[in-house]
């Protein structure tokens, strides 16, 4: 084969998008090409002008390319402005702005057309630029800097869709532009049009030793891939924010300079034989401390406290930040939300399960949806959606939306728990829970700290007629999402286990742990009849059955046959148990 000889040169490339081209079509497609053809020429005119070429047009986005960067931000800026101009003069409804991701790099030149990783991060950088504004990455900004009157709002270290190394970035101002005289660390979490950044700073020691600095060190890395993890949350890498990990910096200094909104900092100490770990989490932009907790081990379990801990603190943490983001969503009208913003407004009303809130839910959810179609956040909350409408009614249209958004939230991010979350309970309501298994294995090997796939898990090994491997994931469950508010769920399926494990004790402690939190729970108070009964505690079993029976006065053992055991044994001993009390009251 013949060696391929592509010519390459340094450019600097322009990222062009419409933003809300497509809602544009959906109300008059030949208006909208019609907005977006007059909004190109006048791109095309413009960068023409200042001596730059098109090419790469597809669909509602362009490519331009400059031989120097400052005639390409002073095109970028100079459309920028003529293209509000246009706008403005257009009815709201039918306005058409864009976005523009500028990088200067290395390119192949190819049949007029240009490619490479450096043509790549414009389009990366295009993505995270406001509408009407202009993101450069940090190499143009090295080539521009003091060269004309634009300001260069720091943006931070950008980790990108398929570009391995971060991206610098830089958001520009017009000169006398207002707007760049505030806090510039807001401007990150502007910028990334989503879900807010969190940094964690590494673990101080208070007394300077360096095995416990390395601790404290490596804790924080645990932390910081334990977040991850949490698909809709970004984190700042710790190699950016490890350069804070003095007591010279504050943490909100700290979070200012990353453009994180959040922080989560801490010490670590060594008392005797005691390890002290203590960890805040701060909102930046409020001065305000939304959590902290304190953790102690013995310090010749070093590598224990990391393994035992580290979930338990991942879970939290996103559990605070996704409250604390859903109470700042309601400061905002309804019209003014963006599309994170309504997934957290959505999630706060999903989290209070009645059926008013779950269908104000679900518009929050669709309206996200409207806004980005493609977003793998909003699509796996339109299938806990559609999954909690079928385990509701067992409505079998339901699981179909569940499978079909989880495929589609796959497709966009195939290194999301969620999905396989979804898919696995979905087929263990099918009463498939060997391909419910497959699922949820999956989930944990993306995400350890999944709590929801970790409880689901155990409960496909237990259907499977393995209950002494489901019943370490039931209580990891349990250990990572403490306050979880389907707690009794999970305890209701660690009875159950316990049950088909024939251990009559750990049954009824579970089933009682769970009717603590849900005393209407049906199967719990079923499940520990049959275990006071197998116990001898007659006397508490008939009272149970008592307090069931005036709940639940329609009750029937069909609802225990339903269980989806795949060797219906399982279902036999318990109704068996049950039985030994409830004799011939319950058909």
């Amino acid at each position: 084969m013949a060696e391929r000889q592509y010519r390459r040169q340094l450019a600097t490339i322009l990222s062009i998008d419409a933003v809300g081209y497509s809602r544009l079509m959906d109300i008059d497609d030949e208006e909208a090409l019609d907005a977006f053809q007059e909004r190109a020429a006048l791109i095309s005119q413009e960068c023409e002008r200042l001596g730059g070429s098109m090419f790469g047009d597809a669909g509602d986005s362009l490519m331009a390319s400059f031989g120097n960067p400052v005639d390409a931000l002073r095109a970028a800026q100079s459309f920028q402005a003529r293209l509000q101009d246009l706008n403005a003069g257009a009815r709201e409804v039918h306005r058409m702005p864009f976005r523009v991701g500028v990088n200067t790099g290395d390119v192949i030149v190819a049949e007029g057309r240009m490619f490479g990783h450096d043509v790549n991060i414009a389009a990366r950088l295009q993505e995270i630029a406001p509408a009407n504004g202009v993101v450069v990455s940090e190499t143009t900004w090295y080539h521009a800097r003091g060269m004309t009157g634009f300001h260069f709002v720091d943006l931070g270290e950008q980790h990108m869709k398929n570009i391995r190394e971060p991206v610098h970035a830089y958001l520009v101002r017009q000169p006398g532009d207002e707007s760049d005289i505030v806090d510039p660390y807001e401007a990150p979490v502007v910028a990334r049009a989503g879900a807010p950044a969190v940094a964690v700073l590494p673990l101080r020691s208070d007394a300077g030793d360096a095995g416990t600095e390395y601790l404290g060190v490596a804790v924080s890395e645990d932390i910081v891939t334990g977040l991850s993890h949490v698909r809709w949350l970004p984190v700042i890498s710790l190699n950016s924010s490890s350069q804070f990990d003095t007591d010279d910096v504050s943490p909100f200094a700290a979070g200012r300079a990353l453009g994180a909104r959040y922080i989560v900092s801490g010490r670590i100490s060594q008392r005797d034989t005691q390890l002290r770990l203590t960890l805040t989490l701060d909102d930046v932009s409020s001065g305000r401390t939304i959590w902290s907790r304190r953790y102690n081990r013995e310090s010749d379990a070093i590598r224990a406290m990391q393994d035992e801990i580290g979930g338990e603190i991942v879970s939290s943490l996103a559990n605070e930040l996704d409250r604390a983001e859903q109470v700042r969503s309601f400061h905002l009208p309804w019209e003014n939300l963006g599309t994170w913003q309504l997934v957290a407004r959505g999630r706060f009303h999903m989290s209070r399960r009645t059926s008013a809130d779950t269908m104000l839910a679900f518009d929050f959810f669709t309206k996200a949806c409207s806004k980005d179609p493609n977003s793998s956040a909003v699509l796996n909350e339109l299938a806990w959606w559609h999954f909690w409408r079928g385990f509701q009614s067992l409505d079998e249209g339901a699981f179909d939306k569940v499978v079909e958004y989880s495929r589609r939230a796959l497709f966009m991010d195939s290194q999301d728990a969620r999905p396989y979350a979804h898919l696995g309970a979905t087929a263990i309501m099918r009463h498939d829970p060997a391909s419910a298994r497959e699922y949820l294995e999956e989930a944990l090997s993306i995400n350890p700290s999944f709590a929801f796939a970790s409880s689901t898990l155990g409960s496909a090994h237990l259907l499977l007629g393995d209950p002494r491997t489901g019943i370490p994931f039931l209580l990891e469950a349990d250990r990572l999402s403490p306050f979880d508010l389907y707690r009794f769920h999970n305890q209701g399926q660690l009875a159950a286990a316990y049950t088909a494990a024939e251990d009559w004790e750990q049954a009824v402690a579970a089933a009682s742990r769970s009717l603590r939190l849900s005393p209407g729970y049906w199967y719990s108070r079923f499940l520990k009849i049959g275990g006071l009964a197998r116990l001898g505690r007659v006397d508490e079993a008939r009272e149970d059955l008592e307090i069931m029976l005036e709940r639940w006065p329609e009750f029937s053992l069909k609802k225990a046959q339903w269980i989806p055991f795949v060797d219906p044994k399982f279902n036999e001993q318990a109704i068996a148990n049950f039985r030994l009390v409830a004799r011939d009251r319950v058909q």
